[in-house]
């Protein structure tokens, strides 16, 4: 953040400390060191208050104490509650009374902890009719802040202040207060600091630094610069600031103000406004927009409908005895199921689309505004919800983008919904391997050097044109991150067409923060389309052409590649788990689609594959969830993320700092997960290095780690994951997490995290390190060495993870080429025939291959951890694969018997193959295109 060279404004001279003389670098967001500042306040005005305390000691608790309220007054600056006439009283009551400024304090701590802010009025008793004069527990309506952004006097800002409040009226849906800033980069803090702001006013005469001294926020909010906009236009000076707040929060509603010329004004602004308004006689409509603008994100068109349904009386003459509860309610067998769920379920059940309710599989009225809303808030072009997972979703996206035959690069440790969508579409899978992370046994992401030299290789071998998808995971189950623009514009260089198929089943949230949004498949995709409709991109082509010309293969491995502007498609698809990241019901799911050629190409292929997969009979319920969950991220998703991701760079903090913590359990950090050629900003992020550091890196690495993906190292506690999951955290501490590996345990936090579950954690946590550090301390030497000895293989002894090895050639399209795609489908319905499969022993399959002889599962084989296929139909053993399969001690393994071994195909059913292709010669006698 740039730090204000001016020696006027609030906090004028902030330390960049925090009261308790904490270097600003130990938080981790704005609100985490706002709330610990306020009980810093309390605390040390209760000690200033303290008869008897030595003067020594007073002096500096009161030159903290005078820090600590400059460094308020600098947040201050940027809220309405607690805003600057809050401040103001305190610098008086820290005159006055230190025990009333110690309550003061403490009220306003509790009121942000609980998100109930104590109003100004209460503290300043200054009844002034903003909006906070009512008491938020008396007033139920949302409340939310707007951001005026203008050079004003004091009594300028005064009279507009005045203005806005006398236009409101209680019947308004929503309560707004004002925070008014006079500069470009105060703008830009302030959307990043105050996630209350829902709508944001400008006057173009504001100005461009900053008269506050930053210091205090400057590793905890990315620098926003300061543009020289002394010589630009009044319509250039608002583009560039609608610019700069829509990158970091594309929700918010953009007005622009201006004392005469709107009419001109507003077609030069184009598109970067949502209104113009002149300034002398708008007011009224200035108002009435803001509320507009907020109800619009607040609709949820398909809730509203089932709610209306649910009111009303109805007869009941369709297929669903437990519409209206009339199967339940009555019944004195199952009538329990009403006390347990509540009637307002049952009401809401129907299989009627009439009363608004509209249908899912061609909707018209409530669900296609939902959808449409949907799109929005996601910067999509256009969104489907999924009533049955993102497993269907994935299934949807691949049928209608792939034809039989056609050549799909799939990540190999994808979700298990990839590989059968793949059998089902028919294609031909080219398996791409991520790296791994042999130490905890898990896989990271692909690197793209490995994709492009597939592409090239499909290039080189005149197949290229048969490559019609790639599907990759972002982000993965333990927080891999991929630079998705980066790896989109690099593909389409080589493949101008190419599809992609981003599985962001985990990261549906991602959107709402603007460091995690530049990561996601549809921001990157609009970021890409922006860019190459450029003169600017267009010359950057031409030179980088020129400087390609006649390279080879392995020298274009090396080079940042450009598409052509003129060839270049953008075609992306996000399936996204809802309900897993976001406020869903389970298999609450969305597709999202930026694509160039949707209606020419593959909108009706789409739909055809959506009416396959979606039930006819959708949960109503569901669908009302995922309405509900979009007005939820519009309006609070920025808070709500921010607050996540503070929770888990606490738990972090929290394991690292405490000493018998670290003894036992240590947070894998970028650099476990990631090799160091993947991030070349090369600090650990964004562990410990805060939000600043957190946005470097992201903007530079190949790969980043979500942070609220806190991966514990358990070795030394001589437990293995599974066990750690079942016996400590579920069965003794009640404690829920997703994933473990043989020695980690993964939790995650999300936009439902509280505190609370934090510090359960973390006091789980500690009392089984205390109980292990006990345990030791009473055993013998024997047993002790025993202990060190499990604890030592759960660090070490790590079987390694194996690749793809490869497609039998009876399934391959061209046996004897490098690009290596097999028909998965063919070999899949072959194991239905009996007599083409055996069973072999692990011994039996290790002395084939031993021996030289072909060993080709017949199924997948899926062991849990990792979760994913170790074999797949078609794909031949390996010795590595062995090795990593007879070292495993997991439990379930998903396709292999026990008794009976593995099921592979006979040697006579891989005789004689003529390879895996399925594709039948269309008119003119050339192999069939797929839908792409």
């Amino acid at each position: 953040m740039e730090p204000s060279t001016a020696s006027t404004g609030p906090a004028a001279q902030g330390t960049g400390r925090t009261a308790a003389g904490q270097g600003v670098s130990a938080y981790n967001s704005v609100a985490q060191l706002q709330t610990d500042l306020w009980w810093s306040i309390a605390d040390t005005a209760r000690r200033l208050a303290t008869p008897g305390l030595g003067a020594a000691e007073r002096a500096e608790a009161a030159a903290v104490l005078d820090r600590t309220l400059a460094d308020v007054e600098v947040l201050a600056f940027y809220f309405s509650h607690p805003g600057r006439q809050v401040a103001e009283t305190l610098r008086g009551q820290a005159s006055e009374s230190y025990l009333e400024l110690s309550r003061t304090a403490e009220r306003i701590g509790r009121g942000l902890i609980g998100d109930v802010p104590i109003s100004t009025a209460a503290v300043t008793g200054r009844e002034d009719g903003s909006a906070d004069a009512t008491h938020p527990a008396q007033d139920r309506r949302p409340r939310f802040d707007v951001l005026v952004v203008a050079d004003l006097s004091e009594a300028e800002e005064t009279r507009i202040l005045r203005e806005l409040r006398a236009v409101r009226r209680r019947e308004d849906a929503f309560v707004y207060d004002i925070v008014a800033v006079p500069s470009f980069v105060d703008a830009a803090v302030a959307v990043l600091v105050n996630p209350w702001i829902q709508a944001v006013v400008v006057r173009p005469d504001f100005r461009n630094r900053s008269a506050v001294d930053l210091t205090l926020l400057h590793r905890l909010v990315p620098p926003a610069g300061h543009p020289d906009l002394d010589y630009f236009t009044a319509a250039e000076r608002a583009r560039v600031l609608a610019r700069q707040v829509r990158e970091v929060r594309p929700e918010v509603d953009l007005h622009l103000v201006e004392q005469a010329s709107i009419e001109q004004l507003a077609a030069q602004v184009g598109r970067e406004f949502d209104a113009v308004f002149l300034q002398q006689e708008d007011v009224l409509d200035l108002h009435l927009t803001i509320l507009r603008g907020v109800g619009r994100r607040y609709r949820t068109p398909f809730y509203s409908a089932l709610l209306d349904y649910a009111r009303k009386p109805a007869g009941v003459f369709h297929a669903m005895p437990v519409s209206r509860g009339n199967s339940v309610v009555r019944s004195p067998w199952i009538h329990d199921m009403c006390d347990f769920y509540g009637l307002n379920i049952f009401l809401a059940e129907t299989s009627a689309t009439a009363g608004g309710l509209d249908s899912l599989l061609e909707p018209q009225g409530a669900i296609r505004e939902a959808q449409d809303l949907a799109a929005r808030a996601f910067g999509a072009r256009r969104t489907y919800f999924v009533t049955n997972g993102t497993s269907t979703a994935n299934k949807i996206v691949t049928q209608a983008l792939v034809a039989p035959g056609d050549v799909v690069l799939v990540d190999r440790n994808c979700h298990k919904s990839h590989h059968y969508a793949q059998v089902m579409a028919g294609s031909n899978v080219a398996y791409l391997d991520s790296y791994s992370i042999d130490a905890y046994s898990m896989y990271g992401a692909i690197p793209l050097a490995d994709i492009k030299r597939t592409l090239l290789t499909y290039r080189r071998e005149g197949r290229l044109d048969r490559v019609a998808l790639i599907s990759l995971t972002n982000c993965t189950f333990d927080g891999v991150v991929y630079d998705v623009e980066r790896v989109m514009i690099e593909c389409l260089a080589i493949k101008p067409d190419l599809v992609f198929l981003w599985d962001e089943a985990w990261f549906a949230f991602a959107r709402f923060h603007p460091v995690y949004r530049r990561r996601t498949a549809m921001a990157a995709a609009a970021r890409l389309t922006e860019r190459f409709g450029t003169a600017e991109y267009r010359r950057e082509y031409e030179r980088h052409r020129e400087r390609i010309r006649g390279m080879t293969d392995d020298e274009l491995m090396r080079e940042r590649l450009l598409p052509d502007p003129d060839e270049v498609r953008i075609r992306a698809y996000a399936t996204q788990s809802t309900h897993k990241t976001l406020t869903s019901l389970r298999q609450g799911s969305m597709i999202h689609v930026h694509d160039d050629d949707f209606a020419r190409r593959s909108e009706e292929a789409f739909h055809e594959a959506y009416m396959t997969h979606t039930s006819t009979s959708p949960n109503y319920q569901v669908l009302a969830s995922l309405d509900v969950g979009r007005r939820q991220v519009e309006l609070e998703g920025f808070e709500l993320v921010l607050r996540q991701v503070e929770l888990a760079m606490s738990l972090r903090d929290r394991i690292a700092e405490h000493p018998l913590l670290a003894k036992y359990f240590r947070v894998l950090s970028s650099s476990d997960l990631i090799p160091d050629e993947y991030r070349p900003w090369g600090t650990e992020c964004p562990v410990r290095a805060g939000p600043v550091a957190m946005d470097e890196a992201w903007g530079v690495d190949e790969f980043v780690l979500d942070p609220c993906r806190v991966t514990i190292e358990i070795s030394a506690t001589g437990i293995d994951g599974d066990t750690f999951k079942r016996v400590q955290l579920m069965d003794r501490w009640g404690i829920q997490v997703n994933k473990t590996t043989r020695n980690t345990v993964l939790a995650m936090t999300n936009i439902g995290t509280t505190r609370t579950a934090v510090a359960h954690l973390l006091r789980a946590l500690i009392g089984i390190a205390e109980e292990l550090e006990s345990a030791t301390g009473r055993m013998t030497p024997e047993q002790k060495r025993a202990f060190d000895l499990r604890a030592d293989e759960l660090a070490h002894d790590h079987p390694p993870l194996p690749d793809f090895s490869r497609f039998h050639a009876a399934f391959r399209a061209d046996p004897t080429g490098a690009a290596a795609d097999g028909d998965m489908r063919r070999a899949y319905y072959m194991a239905y025939r009996e007599e083409l499969c055996e069973f072999v022993s692990a011994d039996e399959a290790r002395r084939r291959v031993n021996a030289g002889l072909p060993v080709v599962s017949a199924i997948f084989v899926t062991p849990y951890p990792p979760g994913f296929p170790i074999l797949v139909p078609g794909q031949e053993f390996s010795k590595d694969i062995l090795d990593f399969m007879d070292a495993l001690d997991t439990k379930e393994i998903h396709g292999y018997d026990p008794v009976r071994g593995y099921r592979v195909f006979v040697p006579s059913a891989l005789a004689g193959g003529t390879g895996g292709t399925s594709r039948q010669p269309d008119g003119n006698g050339r192999p069939a295109t797929g839908r792409t």
